[in-house]
C-alpha cells in the first residue's frame, strides 16, 4: 500500500482500537493528520479536552501556540504530521500509563514507518523517552540526535511553556532552529535515502547518559 493508504488504514484501527481501558472515556481518537510525505513529525503526548471532542491532534490553547511557533520559523503547519504517543486522551489530562504506551505504540511505530520523515521532533518527555530513555528533557531539549538514519530533537510540550512562562523563551529558542535542523537532515539524506537501522547512533550535540533508565522529569 501507498503511505497515505497506510496511514488512512491506520486511522481507522485508532479509531476502533480498544486495546486499553482509555477507549471507555474517549469521545473520539486521535490518529493524528499531516500529510504521508511530512518531512517533520511532531509527538506529542496525549490528546487533551478539545482533541477528544475534534477528533484533531493539537487543537487548544497548546495547539495554537504551536501553530504561532511553527509560523515563526517559516513552516506551516499543513506540511507537518502531528501525532501522539497515545491516541486516546488520559482522564482528567493525567500521565500516559505504561500499558498505555505500548498499547499505542505499534500505532505510532508504523506511522513512523510509513511517513519515513526526517526529522522528528518530540514534544515532552513521554515521546522523547521513546527515541531517548532514560534522559531529562531539561537537559537534552532543543539539541538534536541522529537515530536510525532520522534526527531527533526533543523540545519541551507547549503547553509547559503556557503553565510555566518561564520556559517560553527556550521553547521560542528551540523552535527558531528547526528549519535549520530540516537542512541538516536533507543534507544528510542525500546520501541515504532511507533509515539503515544497525547504523551507528549519533548526536550533533551533547550525548545524553546511557546508563540506565532514571525517573523522567517534566522539566
Amino acid at each position: 500500500m501507498q503511505p497515505d493508504q497506510i496511514l488512512s488504514t491506520i486511522a481507522r484501527q485508532v479509531s476502533e482500537c480498544k486495546r486499553c481501558p482509555l477507549h471507555y472515556s474517549r469521545k473520539k481518537a486521535v490518529p493524528g493528520e499531516g500529510p504521508a510525505q511530512a518531512e517533520i513529525m511532531m509527538i506529542g503526548e496525549g490528546p487533551g479536552f478539545y482533541e477528544n471532542e475534534q477528533g484533531r491532534p493539537f487543537v487548544g490553547a497548546a495547539g495554537k501556540f504551536l501553530d504561532e511557533l511553527l509560523e515563526t520559523c517559516g513552516i506551516a503547519r499543513k506540511d507537518v504530521f502531528i501525532t501522539n504517543v497515545v491516541k486516546c486522551r488520559p482522564p482528567g489530562n493525567r500521565d500516559p500509563q505504561p500499558e498505555e504506551l505500548e498499547a499505542c505504540s505499534d500505532y505510532l511505530d508504523r506511522q513512523i514507518e510509513a511517513i519515513n520523515p526526517r526529522v522528528i521532533v518530540t514534544l515532552g518527555r513521554f515521546s522523547m523517552a521513546k527515541f531517548l530513555p532514560g534522559v531529562k528533557i531539561s537537559e537534552v531539549h532543543g539539541q538534536s540526535f541522529w537515530r536510525n538514519g532520522r534526527l531527533i530533537v526533543p523540545m519541551y510540550h507547549p503547553a509547559a511553556a503556557l503553565h510555566q512562562p518561564s520556559l517560553k523563551a527556550s521553547v521560542e529558542r528551540d523552535f527558531a532552529r528547526l528549519s535549520e535542523y530540516v537542512q541538516t537532515a536533507r543534507q544528510r539524506g542525500q546520501a541515504a535515502e532511507k533509515p539503515v537501522l544497525e547504523e551507528k547512533e549519533e548526536t550533533t550535540g551533547d550525548s545524553p547518559a546511557k546508563d540506565q533508565p532514571t525517573q523522567l522529569s517534566l522539566f
